[in-house]
């Protein structure tokens, strides 16, 4: 039968539009949204991390916002000159009294531009803290620093707060006018004000941090977006995040916008967010209208993200930027942003990741390097691995798949804790494989890691557990008890362990009906022999995980890195986890050249390394395959660790005695002692 040309285009075209849906099916990411319990269903009952807890709730918290106000003696270089300047240490609320007395342009301001986000950082950690750990007098100390900031704030007719900017360079505000917001942090300062204002809403239900976030985010809304908006994107990443956080909070609680003294529009603090992530690369339309400086991938604005085919740049502002591109594909399930977020974290996970979970490798413009640059040297800062832990973090929720808490729970064990002294009241920037006189100090120029870690470990407890409609996640292996309800099932898990230095895991069950669900839990990479789900690092562990329900085994087969439990169960039941600890040797990928011919040591998350105090023959020291190696735990030692010792060889062939502590306990003894993490393999 003739088909007429009209008639034969029609279903060319058709057939066209099928093959392009189904490209599109076939390549869209996937995505299993699960949900982090909130603070008030959890709380932590370890060994390992509940004294751990005591210490930053009671002295590290107070210490960074004592350091803040200036309350520090110097210990580096750098900051002792700059007391003998000024005649005193820097105080950075001093900033914002100057501000709220209306000076201008006074070509003064102490501390960093970055320095009110500082600040906000830390009310930000230090109010998931108080969420978990109630504490009147930490309450009273923010709320004095909330009346500062608020003073300061209501200097301006806008709204607008950054006080480098106000005080050295007003008329640029946003990085605008010969202004640069890469240095100036107006729009990363302002992001972590309203991130404050959310995070201290929710411990406290007090509101006036979350008006001040809001006055700001409204600011910010009439300014920034597509023309004949302001094109100004922030030069740090951050405050994506941030404003979805404010987005969400009056989308799921409408009543609350009737009680703000500042009008809330929450659809427009989505689409900044959306504005600042789809904008990166924008410098302007062809017609010259909506330009803007582009400062290249140094902050990711060298092309479209949608396009940026590796993670470059600064390596804080592009895993905190990636953390907000994931977050928004919670919302929007956009594809595109699904899709960008799985090539960024394939990217600084297989090829950019040093075995501790540090990331960044250049120290020039503290960014990513090439891909498996990775020397023993690098930077390794720890905000960056925060930052990392972060995206991990944000990329289960979205995926349900736990590789990314394998990475979350790497940066949590070894890097994290590496940036704070066990005594809580000194930190490391750096974090590198091999050390010689790297210190802890009591403050620093830019003492931008004590705030991070206040928010890392502050939001530790959500990540413990996590549900969908069809079960529940056991994510780390934490002693905890939680509560949740499960279609109209409330269920509380109580679990209990002496992970990471045994691995022995307990989760009783206890459901108030009687029903069938799925127990979700995540048996870790490195106990399935998959020391890097792209192989960037691979151990000689041959031992399994094994898992019994009620004492009957289970055949631990997991799926997207977890072994999926269902059943019907009844108050009472027990899942018993048995985590292979034994030490193993890791190597790095043939294409890692900088350490080739070396291995490192771990056991379960931790990864040790070798300190000259117990190893003073560490430079000359080589370590065999085939060595056998025993670990042991110390209770009198750096607060109760494991060690793990054995037999290497020294510079003369002789057998000589090694003892490896975990990396993050180093230079706890000793500050500045020598140490490696990669030894050579003899």
């Amino acid at each position: 039968m003739a088909i007429s040309k009209r008639r034969r285009a029609v279903l060319l075209l058709g057939q066209l539009a099928l093959i392009s849906v189904k490209a599109m099916a076939q390549t869209s990411a996937e995505t299993h949204i699960i949900t982090p319990l909130n603070f008030s269903q959890v709380r932590i009952d370890d060994k390992f991390w509940s004294p751990k807890l005591t210490v930053w709730t009671s002295k590290t918290v107070y210490d960074v916002f004592d350091k803040l106000e200036g309350k520090y003696e110097p210990d580096r270089p750098d900051i002792i000159a700059e007391k003998e300047k000024l005649g005193r240490t820097r105080n950075a609320f001093l900033n914002f009294d100057l501000v709220a007395q209306g000076k201008k342009d006074i070509k003064t301001h102490d501390g960093p531009p970055w320095y009110d986000g500082l600040v906000y950082e830390t009310i930000r950690g230090a109010s998931d803290l108080l969420e978990e750990y109630p504490d009147k007098a930490l309450e009273v100390k923010i709320d004095g620093y909330i009346d500062r900031i608020a003073a300061a704030q209501a200097a301006d007719p806008d709204g607008y707060i950054n006080t480098y900017t106000t005080l050295m360079r007003p008329n640029m505000r946003w990085g605008t006018n010969g202004g640069s917001d890469n240095w100036q942090h107006d729009c990363y300062n302002a992001g972590m004000l309203v991130e404050a204002g959310v995070h201290y809403y929710k411990a406290t239900g007090k509101m006036k941090l979350l008006d001040a976030g809001v006055r700001i985010g409204n600011y910010m809304t009439r300014e920034m977006g597509p023309y004949p908006k302001k094109n100004i994107i922030p030069g740090h990443g951050g405050p994506e995040e941030a404003v979805i956080k404010l987005y969400w909070l009056f989308k799921d609680n409408p009543s609350l916008k009737t009680k703000m003294t500042v009008p809330v529009n929450e659809q427009a603090y989505l689409d900044l967010a959306k504005f600042w992530i789809e904008y990166r690369g924008n410098h302007g339309d062809k017609d010259g209208n909506h330009k803007r400086e582009s400062f290249g991938a140094y902050d990711q604005d060298d092309k479209s993200v949608f396009e940026q085919k590796t993670i470059e740049g600064h390596a804080v502002r592009a895993t905190l930027l990636a953390t907000g591109i994931t977050t928004a594909a919670l919302e929007s399930k956009d594809p595109r942003y699904v899709q960008t977020a799985d090539r960024l974290w394939d990217n600084m996970i297989g090829k950019k990741l040093f075995i501790t979970g540090g990331e960044g490798a250049v120290h020039e413009e503290e960014k990513f390097g090439p891909d498996y640059f990775l020397p023993e040297s690098a930077y390794g800062e720890t905000c960056a691995s925060i930052g990392a832990g972060f995206f991990s973090a944000r990329l289960n929720e979205l995926e349900a798949n736990g590789k990314y808490i394998d990475e979350f729970e790497r940066v949590a064990y070894n890097n994290l804790l590496s940036g704070v002294s066990l005594s809580g009241n000194q930190f490391f920037y750096e974090n590198p494989l091999i050390g010689n006189g790297n210190k802890r100090w009591q403050w620093h120029d830019c003492p931008c890691c004590p705030p991070m870690i206040l928010k890392m470990i502050g939001v530790l407890p959500q990540y413990i557990y996590a549900s969908d409609n069809a079960g529940l996640y056991v994510n780390l292996f934490i002693g905890s008890e939680a509560n949740i309800s499960l279609s109209g099932n409330d269920i509380s898990l109580r679990q209990t362990t002496g992970y990471p230095w045994k691995g022995d895991v307990q989760i009783e069950v206890n459901p108030t009906v009687v029903k069938s669900f799925t127990i979700n839990v995540r048996i870790p990479g490195w106990a399935q022999g998959k020391e890097n789900p792209d192989d960037l690092y691979n151990s000689n562990l041959s031992q399994k995980a094994t898992v019994n329900v009620n004492g009957n085994p289970i055949t631990a087969n997991p799926v997207n890195g977890y072994l999926s439990i269902n059943r019907t169960w009844k108050k009472g039941d027990v899942i018993n986890v048995s985590l292979p600890m034994s030490p193993r040797l890791i190597t790095a990928n043939a294409a890692v050249e900088s350490v080739k011919g070396k291995v490192a040591i771990a056991s379960g998350p931790v990864v040790y390394s070798f300190e000259s105090i117990d190893n003073p023959e560490l430079k000359q020291m080589t370590l065999s395959a085939n060595s056998p190696m025993q670990i042991s735990y110390e209770k009198g030692l750096l607060n109760g660790v494991n060690v793990i010792t054995g037999k290497a060889v020294d510079a003369n062939g002789k057998a000589i005695d090694f003892k490896a502590i975990p990396f993050y306990s180093l230079g706890n003894r000793e500050p500045g002692s020598p140490y490696q993490v990669w030894i050579a393999e003899r």
